[in-house]
């Protein structure tokens, strides 16, 4: 089964994806915390209520998750607040490694980093049993085997397919890899991934057991068992009934157990009492609450009935000051909420499709048409008008603040110019005829439109964006605005959250895709390209390929190039439509507090587990 098949991350990631993603919680800014810390005594109290995105709602719970569920809301604010991966990233403003939250011990790389050894601390399972290596296998034997049902499966990249053979034994698995690999690539987009199976998961069905768990690596007896064990978990994760089931709550590590979700995804979270880990909760239940719009949740947030909500920028009647900082809040809240901002660890995009089978593949193929279409999108206007400040350009696939160490500024090859997008597009055989830029030169010489492009063929495309965000739609409408002045006529059409992210694969019926969070880079917190621009990335709804980009991306994951080189290229070879990145405008209830101050995530993490009242 392919990606494709499987549809989409985001994100963050997307992206996961995607990944991922236009789910806030409360980052850094507004404002301060109260010096005294939580309650002395341990106890847990208070309930704290937390707005999931408009049409976001969570509808996955098994951690081996296809693209299609590949989000913000069903893995950083949903499954991990339950069943945590073995190594954690991300606490208050950062975006590392943090070991006290991690179920092993740092990895240790050997033998030219060809192989790596984890240590499991031996926590344990809500079902008592304890998370060692045979978990992490379990989890490593159904990669092996379906790896193509996994987002973060890329082809010929890290694991499983540059594995040369794991091993599992007590609390130790050694992984030894075929070639040297970059360490840093590995731990922050390979290993962070795997998340640790309690045994009660080995089954097929309510009485029959498998050996998935216990299955040596590549055995094709595992994998058959693997296949298995697949099939009923991701059958039953189908059926949001399940959810609260004893199953999928015996796998709980985390320092959450899911006592209710219904099929909206609406769902309370208390506190589980066989979590291991070192920050305990200091409330006595979590409510996340679904919308369908973002006006529903901000009447929420007037009502007072939110603790942890966002509101959209066009309430705001100030603009941010400067990037990552806050203007006022917005009246209506400014009584019970601190507003607050940051950025996010990703950029945002709108896919272009490149699949054969979309009928303007043609066109989309042709550089200097994505040329054009950047040209004419104004991000700064967006920014200034729309998102009223709070918001960074996107100019390449990288997050908006990157260490030097890591990658040089890119600078940004496409400004905003319509008077280049039409001479772009004239000097290519483009001539506007009703309203519409129509080729009047086909042929693949430098003055002609195109391999693919016909006579008369016209540069209409159809674009398709989520629906319930007031700033999405303002942002999409002016950008069709924009285009149509060069002559590129656009036709929209919206559509949930949750069923953009699925469209965005379906190969066909659109030239453009947007969800509205672009990716965010969790759980591939180094951020490489390979999931999102390789030959069968796990989250390349668009089908993109190029060979200079495969080259690049394998410079910075088999080796140890910066991200300069790939980064320069991705902004201008546009694989994608880079939009700009919307920064959170999140709001905190005054009586909410947290041991970590008043700063959340770039990685758009949920840690109810901070806050205290």
């Amino acid at each position: 089964m392919t990606n494709k098949k499987r549809l989409i991350q985001i994100i963050s990631g997307l992206v996961v994806v995607a990944l991922i993603i236009v789910v806030i919680v409360a980052v850094s800014g507004g404002g301060k915390p109260k010096t005294a810390g939580p309650p002395s005594n341990g106890k847990v109290s208070g309930t704290l209520t937390f707005a999931e995105g408009a049409g976001a709602n969570p509808n996955w719970i098994f951690p081996y998750e296809s693209c299609q569920y590949c989000s913000v809301d069903n893995i950083n604010q949903f499954q991990d607040e339950m069943f945590r991966p073995m190594y954690w990233f991300g606490v208050g403003g950062s975006v590392s490694l943090v070991p006290s939250l991690s179920l092993a011990f740092n990895p240790v790389y050997s033998n030219h980093d060809k192989t790596v050894t984890m240590k499991l601390k031996g926590w344990k399972f809500a079902d008592g049993q304890t998370v060692n290596a045979q978990s992490v296998m379990f989890f490593l034997n159904m990669y092996k085997a379906l790896p193509a049902d996994f987002w973060g499966y890329n082809p010929g990249y890290g694991i499983p397919d540059q594995v040369a053979s794991i091993t599992g034994k007590d609390m130790t698995v050694t992984i030894n890899f075929k070639t040297t690999i970059n360490p840093l690539w590995i731990t922050n987009n390979y290993l962070n991934q795997i998340t640790p199976f309690t045994d009660k998961w080995d089954v097929s069905s309510p009485t029959q057991k498998q050996s998935c768990a216990t299955g040596l690596w590549g055995a094709k007896s595992t994998d058959k068992a693997c296949t298995a064990v697949y099939n009923y978990l991701n059958g039953l994760s189908s059926k949001t009934a399940s959810y609260t089931d004893a199953l999928w709550q015996s796998g709980d590590d985390g320092p959450w157990r899911l006592t209710s979700f219904d099929n909206l995804g609406n769902l309370t979270l208390q506190p589980n009492n066989k979590y291991s880990g070192p920050v305990k909760a200091k409330v006595a239940f979590v409510k996340e609450i679904a919308y369908t719009t973002t006006q529903a949740e901000e009447n929420d947030l007037q009502a007072g009935k939110l603790d942890l909500g966002f509101v959209d920028p066009g309430v705001l009647t100030s603009p941010a000051p400067s990037p990552g900082q806050v203007g006022p809040n917005w009246a209506n809240l400014t009584s019970k909420y601190n507003l607050s901002t940051g950025t996010i660890w990703g950029f945002n995009y709108a896919p272009f499709n490149f699949n054969k089978k979309d009928p303007k593949v043609a066109a989309v193929n042709q550089l200097y048409i994505r040329q054009a279409l950047q040209d004419a999108t104004d991000q700064s206007g967006v920014i200034k008008n729309v998102d009223k400040g709070y918001g960074f350009p996107s100019y390449t696939a990288l997050p908006a603040v990157v260490p030097a160490k890591s990658s040089a500024p890119i600078p940004n090859p496409y400004p905003f110019n319509l008077s280049t997008a039409k001479k772009l597009l004239s000097s290519h055989g483009w001539k506007i005829e009703n309203g519409v830029q129509t080729c009047v030169n086909p042929g693949t010489g430098s003055s002609q439109c195109g391999a693919g492009i016909t006579q008369g063929y016209t540069l209409s495309f159809t674009f398709v964006y989520a629906s319930g965000s007031p700033s999405l739609t303002q942002e999409i409408t002016a950008e069709v605005a924009d285009w149509a002045l060069v002559g590129i006529k656009v036709g929209t059409s919206t559509e949930s959250f949750n069923s953009v992210v699925a469209d965005c694969s379906s190969g066909a019926g659109f030239q453009l895709c947007m969800w509205g969070g672009g990716w965010t880079f969790a759980p591939n917190y180094f951020p490489t390209g390979e999931t999102l621009f390789a030959v069968g990335g796990g989250f390349n709804p668009g089908d993109y390929a190029n060979t200079t980009m495969t080259t690049l991306i394998k410079g910075t994951d088999f080796g140890k190039s910066n991200l300069t080189n790939y980064a320069t290229f991705a902004a201008q070879n546009l694989p994608v439509l880079y939009e700009p990145e919307s920064a959170p405008t999140a709001e905190t209830i005054k009586t909410l507090h947290s041991t970590i101050g008043w700063t959340g995530s770039p990685l758009l993490n949920f840690m109810p587990e901070y806050y205290y009242f």
